[in-house]
Protein backbone atom coordinates (compact mmCIF):
# COMPACT_ATOMS: atom_id res chain seq x y z
CA UNK A 1 0.00 0.00 0.00
CA UNK A 2 1.36 3.46 -0.85
CA UNK A 3 2.41 5.21 2.35
CA UNK A 4 2.92 8.88 3.19
CA UNK A 5 5.96 9.50 0.92
CA UNK A 6 4.23 8.02 -2.13
CA UNK A 7 1.03 9.99 -1.56
CA UNK A 8 2.99 13.18 -0.85
CA UNK A 9 4.95 12.66 -4.07
CA UNK A 10 1.70 12.40 -6.02
CA UNK A 11 0.28 15.51 -4.33
CA UNK A 12 3.39 17.59 -5.02
CA UNK A 13 3.51 16.47 -8.63
CA UNK A 14 -0.16 17.03 -9.43
CA UNK A 15 -0.53 20.32 -7.52
CA UNK A 16 1.00 22.68 -10.12
CA UNK A 17 -0.65 20.78 -12.95
CA UNK A 18 -4.18 20.75 -11.53
CA UNK A 19 -4.73 23.79 -9.30
CA UNK A 20 -6.97 26.24 -11.14
CA UNK A 21 -8.31 23.65 -13.58
CA UNK A 22 -12.03 22.90 -13.86
CA UNK A 23 -13.31 19.33 -13.95
CA UNK A 24 -15.39 19.34 -17.12
CA UNK A 25 -16.78 15.82 -16.94
CA UNK A 26 -16.36 12.63 -14.93
CA UNK A 27 -16.93 9.09 -16.18
CA UNK A 28 -17.31 6.36 -13.56
CA UNK A 29 -16.68 3.01 -15.22
CA UNK A 30 -16.62 0.87 -12.08
CA UNK A 31 -18.24 1.78 -8.76
CA UNK A 32 -17.37 -1.41 -6.88
CA UNK A 33 -14.35 -0.31 -4.90
CA UNK A 34 -13.77 -1.25 -1.24
CA UNK A 35 -16.22 1.55 -0.46
CA UNK A 36 -18.56 1.79 -3.48
CA UNK A 37 -18.44 5.09 -5.37
CA UNK A 38 -21.61 7.08 -4.70
CA UNK A 39 -24.20 7.46 -7.44
CA UNK A 40 -23.91 11.26 -7.30
CA UNK A 41 -20.07 11.26 -7.41
CA UNK A 42 -19.73 12.38 -11.05
CA UNK A 43 -22.43 15.04 -10.75
CA UNK A 44 -20.83 16.55 -7.64
CA UNK A 45 -17.46 16.89 -9.38
CA UNK A 46 -18.61 18.11 -12.78
CA UNK A 47 -18.01 21.84 -13.25
CA UNK A 48 -16.00 22.21 -10.05
CA UNK A 49 -12.65 24.04 -10.00
CA UNK A 50 -9.69 22.48 -8.18
CA UNK A 51 -8.38 25.10 -5.72
CA UNK A 52 -5.77 23.02 -3.87
CA UNK A 53 -4.15 19.57 -3.81
CA UNK A 54 -3.26 18.42 -0.31
CA UNK A 55 -2.60 15.26 1.68
CA UNK A 56 -3.41 13.89 5.13
CA UNK A 57 -1.74 10.62 6.11
CA UNK A 58 -2.26 8.28 3.13
CA UNK A 59 -5.17 10.27 1.68
CA UNK A 60 -5.13 12.73 -1.23
CA UNK A 61 -7.46 15.71 -0.79
CA UNK A 62 -8.49 17.99 -3.66
CA UNK A 63 -10.14 21.20 -2.41
CA UNK A 64 -13.02 22.24 -4.70
CA UNK A 65 -14.41 25.71 -5.27
CA UNK A 66 -17.71 24.89 -3.52
CA UNK A 67 -15.96 24.01 -0.25
CA UNK A 68 -16.14 20.24 -0.72
CA UNK A 69 -13.14 17.97 -1.17
CA UNK A 70 -12.41 15.08 -3.45
CA UNK A 71 -10.90 12.34 -1.28
CA UNK A 72 -8.74 9.65 -2.86
CA UNK A 73 -7.25 6.66 -1.04
CA UNK A 74 -5.18 4.41 -3.28
CA UNK A 75 -5.67 1.21 -1.31
CA UNK A 76 -3.28 -1.60 -2.23
CA UNK A 77 -2.88 -1.09 -5.96
CA UNK A 78 -4.50 2.21 -6.94
CA UNK A 79 -2.86 4.76 -9.23
CA UNK A 80 -3.97 8.32 -9.90
CA UNK A 81 -2.29 9.69 -13.00
CA UNK A 82 -2.62 12.73 -15.22
CA UNK A 83 -2.48 11.88 -18.90
CA UNK A 84 -3.40 13.24 -22.32
CA UNK A 85 -6.23 12.32 -24.63
CA UNK A 86 -3.77 10.11 -26.53
CA UNK A 87 -3.39 7.81 -23.52
CA UNK A 88 -5.09 4.52 -24.47
CA UNK A 89 -7.74 3.17 -22.12
CA UNK A 90 -6.28 0.56 -19.78
CA UNK A 91 -7.87 -2.34 -17.93
CA UNK A 92 -9.02 -1.24 -14.47
CA UNK A 93 -9.43 2.46 -15.40
CA UNK A 94 -12.37 2.89 -13.03
CA UNK A 95 -12.75 6.69 -13.03
CA UNK A 96 -11.72 9.20 -15.71
CA UNK A 97 -12.05 12.96 -15.13
CA UNK A 98 -11.68 15.43 -17.99
CA UNK A 99 -9.72 18.39 -16.58
CA UNK A 100 -9.43 20.43 -19.78
CA UNK A 101 -6.82 21.02 -22.48
CA UNK A 102 -7.05 17.38 -23.50
CA UNK A 103 -5.88 16.15 -20.09
CA UNK A 104 -7.55 13.46 -18.00
CA UNK A 105 -7.08 12.43 -14.38
CA UNK A 106 -7.42 8.63 -14.28
CA UNK A 107 -7.94 6.35 -11.30
CA UNK A 108 -6.77 2.79 -12.05
CA UNK A 109 -7.03 0.03 -9.43
CA UNK A 110 -6.75 -3.70 -10.27
CA UNK A 111 -7.61 -4.86 -6.73
CA UNK A 112 -10.31 -2.21 -6.16
CA UNK A 113 -9.28 -1.64 -2.52
CA UNK A 114 -9.19 2.15 -2.90
CA UNK A 115 -11.74 4.81 -2.14
CA UNK A 116 -13.02 7.88 -4.02
CA UNK A 117 -15.57 10.21 -2.48
CA UNK A 118 -16.66 13.83 -2.38
CA UNK A 119 -16.77 14.92 1.26
CA UNK A 120 -17.61 18.10 3.17
CA UNK A 121 -14.58 20.30 3.70
CA UNK A 122 -14.91 20.15 7.49
CA UNK A 123 -15.05 16.34 7.69
CA UNK A 124 -11.47 15.43 6.79
CA UNK A 125 -10.66 13.87 10.17
CA UNK A 126 -13.92 11.91 10.29
CA UNK A 127 -13.44 10.63 6.73
CA UNK A 128 -9.72 9.82 6.98
CA UNK A 129 -7.85 8.92 10.19
CA UNK A 130 -7.61 10.75 13.53
CA UNK A 131 -3.86 10.42 14.10
CA UNK A 132 -1.27 13.16 13.95
CA UNK A 133 0.28 13.34 10.49
CA UNK A 134 3.82 12.00 10.58
CA UNK A 135 5.16 15.23 9.05
CA UNK A 136 3.27 17.50 11.45
CA UNK A 137 5.66 19.66 13.52
CA UNK A 138 3.56 18.72 16.55
CA UNK A 139 5.09 15.23 16.38
CA UNK A 140 7.75 15.72 19.06
CA UNK A 141 9.63 13.43 21.42
CA UNK A 142 7.43 14.51 24.31
CA UNK A 143 4.26 13.85 22.31
CA UNK A 144 5.45 10.38 21.27
CA UNK A 145 6.61 9.51 24.80
CA UNK A 146 3.19 10.43 26.16
CA UNK A 147 1.53 8.16 23.60
CA UNK A 148 3.94 5.30 24.31
CA UNK A 149 3.86 5.45 28.10
CA UNK A 150 2.41 2.31 29.68
CA UNK A 151 1.73 0.53 26.40
CA UNK A 152 2.59 -3.16 26.02
CA UNK A 153 2.21 -3.03 22.25
CA UNK A 154 5.35 -3.02 20.13
CA UNK A 155 7.07 0.10 18.87
CA UNK A 156 6.13 -0.95 15.35
CA UNK A 157 2.45 -1.37 16.26
CA UNK A 158 2.37 2.07 17.89
CA UNK A 159 3.95 3.81 14.90
CA UNK A 160 1.64 2.04 12.43
CA UNK A 161 -1.51 2.79 14.42
CA UNK A 162 -3.29 5.51 12.44
CA UNK A 163 -5.05 6.65 15.62
CA UNK A 164 -1.67 7.86 16.87
CA UNK A 165 0.80 8.56 14.04
CA UNK A 166 -0.91 8.89 10.65
CA UNK A 167 0.68 7.98 7.35
CA UNK A 168 3.25 5.33 8.26
CA UNK A 169 3.10 1.71 7.17
CA UNK A 170 5.21 -1.41 7.05
CA UNK A 171 8.03 -0.13 4.85
CA UNK A 172 8.76 3.16 6.54
CA UNK A 173 8.34 1.99 10.14
CA UNK A 174 11.07 -0.60 9.50
CA UNK A 175 13.30 2.08 8.00
CA UNK A 176 12.57 4.60 10.78
CA UNK A 177 13.31 2.11 13.54
CA UNK A 178 16.62 1.20 11.92
CA UNK A 179 17.71 4.80 11.56
CA UNK A 180 16.71 5.47 15.18
CA UNK A 181 18.54 2.38 16.46
CA UNK A 182 15.38 0.96 18.05
CA UNK A 183 14.14 -2.61 17.56
CA UNK A 184 10.59 -2.65 16.20
CA UNK A 185 9.51 -5.55 18.45
CA UNK A 186 10.32 -3.75 21.69
CA UNK A 187 7.48 -2.76 24.01
CA UNK A 188 6.57 0.85 23.28
CA UNK A 189 6.03 1.54 26.98
CA UNK A 190 9.74 1.07 27.62
CA UNK A 191 10.87 3.84 25.28
CA UNK A 192 12.89 6.60 26.90
CA UNK A 193 12.49 10.24 25.99
CA UNK A 194 15.87 10.09 24.22
CA UNK A 195 14.74 7.11 22.15
CA UNK A 196 11.51 8.89 21.28
CA UNK A 197 13.60 11.85 20.12
CA UNK A 198 15.63 9.55 17.88
CA UNK A 199 12.44 8.03 16.45
CA UNK A 200 10.98 11.46 15.70
CA UNK A 201 14.20 12.64 14.05
CA UNK A 202 14.38 9.41 12.06
CA UNK A 203 10.75 9.80 10.97
CA UNK A 204 11.43 13.23 9.52
CA UNK A 205 14.70 12.17 7.90
CA UNK A 206 13.41 8.94 6.34
CA UNK A 207 10.21 10.52 5.02
CA UNK A 208 12.07 13.52 3.60
CA UNK A 209 14.58 11.22 1.86
CA UNK A 210 11.80 9.01 0.50
CA UNK A 211 9.85 11.97 -0.88
CA UNK A 212 13.00 13.39 -2.47
CA UNK A 213 13.42 10.06 -4.27
CA UNK A 214 9.82 9.80 -5.44
CA UNK A 215 8.75 7.15 -2.93
CA UNK A 216 9.24 3.38 -3.08
CA UNK A 217 8.02 1.39 -6.09
CA UNK A 218 7.82 -2.13 -4.67
CA UNK A 219 5.04 -3.44 -6.91
CA UNK A 220 2.17 -1.25 -8.13
CA UNK A 221 3.12 2.29 -7.10
CA UNK A 222 3.68 5.00 -9.72
CA UNK A 223 3.50 8.77 -9.21
CA UNK A 224 0.93 11.12 -10.71
CA UNK A 225 2.68 10.98 -14.08
CA UNK A 226 3.11 7.18 -14.11
CA UNK A 227 6.78 7.31 -13.06
CA UNK A 228 8.54 4.86 -10.75
CA UNK A 229 9.95 5.94 -7.40
CA UNK A 230 13.54 5.01 -6.54
CA UNK A 231 13.70 4.99 -2.74
CA UNK A 232 13.46 1.18 -2.70
CA UNK A 233 17.07 1.19 -3.87
CA UNK A 234 18.06 2.99 -0.66
CA UNK A 235 16.17 0.86 1.87
CA UNK A 236 18.40 0.05 4.82
CA UNK A 237 16.48 -2.99 6.08
CA UNK A 238 13.08 -3.42 4.43
CA UNK A 239 12.93 -6.64 2.36
CA UNK A 240 16.69 -7.19 2.91
CA UNK A 241 16.61 -10.30 5.11
CA UNK A 242 20.01 -12.00 5.14
CA UNK A 243 21.73 -9.13 3.35
CA UNK A 244 24.40 -7.11 5.15
CA UNK A 245 23.34 -4.04 7.11
CA UNK A 246 24.45 -0.96 5.23
CA UNK A 247 25.94 0.42 8.46
CA UNK A 248 27.65 -2.54 10.18
CA UNK A 249 27.40 -5.45 7.69
CA UNK A 250 25.51 -7.69 10.14
CA UNK A 251 22.91 -9.81 8.28
CA UNK A 252 19.44 -8.29 8.45
CA UNK A 253 16.84 -10.32 10.34
CA UNK A 254 13.09 -10.51 9.91
CA UNK A 255 10.01 -11.67 11.78
CA UNK A 256 6.27 -11.22 11.55
CA UNK A 257 5.11 -8.31 13.73
CA UNK A 258 1.55 -6.95 13.63
CA UNK A 259 0.87 -9.46 10.89
CA UNK A 260 3.54 -8.03 8.58
CA UNK A 261 7.13 -8.95 7.77
CA UNK A 262 9.43 -6.73 9.81
CA UNK A 263 13.14 -6.17 9.26
CA UNK A 264 15.91 -4.99 11.59
CA UNK A 265 19.65 -5.14 12.26
CA UNK A 266 20.45 -7.02 15.51
CA UNK A 267 23.63 -4.97 15.98
CA UNK A 268 22.50 -1.43 15.16
CA UNK A 269 19.11 -1.68 16.84
CA UNK A 270 18.57 -2.21 20.57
Amino acid sequence: MPELPEVETIARGLRPALVGRTIARVEVRERRLRVPIADEFAARLGGRRIDAVDRHAKFLLFALDDGARLLVHLGMSGRLTLGTAERPAMPHDHVVADVGDGASLVYNDPRRFGRLAVIAGDRVTEETVPGLDALDPALTAAWLRARARGRRTSVKALLMDQRHVAGLGNIYVSEICHRAGVRPRRAAGGLTLAECARLVDATHAVLDDAIANGGSSISDYRDGFDRFGSYQERHAVYDRRGLPCRVCATPIRSAVVVGRSTFWCPTCQR
